[in-house]
């Protein structure tokens, strides 16, 4: 498709400025976060702006969003979540270059410019591993005969996917992977990804929309499974994947993607915690170093063990 630089509104900016698409970046602590990492990593005027649109937005409005760093000398890149499938589906003709799990996975989390190439990364099943082996350890599976559910199969949840089921150590993977979606088209996804991996995880894809449904689920969870929260439910939109009478297994693992917003899964977990022993996370640490990971790739930066703790220290103070 070729298009002029006309059929788009380019601002042009006067600062090194990166872009977070979203649904409601103004809630997000990263307003307010990033002036503070921009003064640790000596990117002095660099700025964040959000890109908010809805959940269902066009696909003029995903290429509006991409030509703006596309054509603006001084926007840099951008983090993308939510939009992550929608905005590759609508923009793909517009990148040079994706890297190797942008391709597998079609979808995108973060843009960057690289050798003046605008280039589209998917870093998600990346961080997510990080994210996992935080939690859970190495070898968890090896230790425990749990499955995995995971509640969504959007960007984060394809990504939390592909990561579990190419761990290069087996024992890093678990014996079976529940995914529920509320929509055909995403189960078929991320059915055509899973295809093109080798892998022994044994994976049951489930169409429901209905949480009493998702509740009859966790019944037949063994011990230390692991029940993830990938629908965007508590953050991007209202409610929980599952009912107040949902019971999460004992020892189980509980894993709410979102750090803000009404956070209903995250709640339900930690009424039960004690009596059923469960370990309850949210999803600030993944969100925090996603971003740090993110900061580092756009601006091309390597960020020193002793920067690292200082991103981490001033995260935690600002979210106190």
């Amino acid at each position: 498709m070729q298009e002029h630089t006309s059929t788009y509104r380019i601002t042009r900016q006067n600062v090194p400025t990166i872009y977070f698409v979203g649904v409601t970046t103004g809630q997000s602590t990263m307003t307010r976060l990033f002036p503070y990492w921009a003064a640790i990593l000596g990117l002095d005027g660099a700025r964040l702006a959000g890109i908010d649109l809805p959940l269902q937005a066009s696909s003029e409005q995903y290429r509006q969003a991409v030509a703006q760093i596309k054509y603006d000398p001084l926007s840099l890149g951008a983090l993308v979540t939510t939009h992550k499938i929608n905005l590759f589906n609508a923009t793909q003709d517009m990148f040079d270059a994706f890297d190797p799990y942008a391709q597998l996975c079609r979808e995108v989390d973060y843009i960057s410019k690289q050798d003046d190439q605008l280039v589209a990364l998917s870093r998600d099943p990346l961080g997510s591993r990080r994210a996992l082996l935080a939690i859970l350890g190495s070898r968890y599976w090896s230790k425990s005969n749990g499955h995995v559910l995971c509640l969504g199969a959007g960007g984060a949840g394809t990504a939390i996917t592909v990561n579990l089921l190419t761990q290069p150590d087996p024992q890093d993977r678990p014996r079976r992977l529940i995914v529920v979606n509320d929509q055909e088209y995403g189960l078929d996804r991320l059915r055509s990804i899973v295809e093109q991996i080798e892998t022994s995880v044994e994976v049951e894809y489930i169409l429901n929309s209905d949480p009493y449904h998702n509740d009859a689920l966790l019944a037949t969870l063994p011990e230390g499974s692991v029940v993830i929260n990938a629908t965007g439910m508590g953050k991007d939109r209202p409610g929980s994947p599952i009912t107040a009478a949902g019971l999460f297994p004992r020892r189980s693992i509980v894993w709410e993607l979102n750090y803000r917003g009404e956070l209903d899964f995250l709640h339900q977990a930690r009424a039960q915690a004690q009596h059923h022993h469960l370990q309850v996370h949210d999803g600030w640490d993944y969100f925090v170093f996603s971003w740090i990971d993110h900061i580092a790739e756009i601006f091309h930066l390597t960020i020193s063990p002793g920067q690292l703790a200082q991103l981490a220290a001033k995260a935690e103070a600002i979210r106190t």
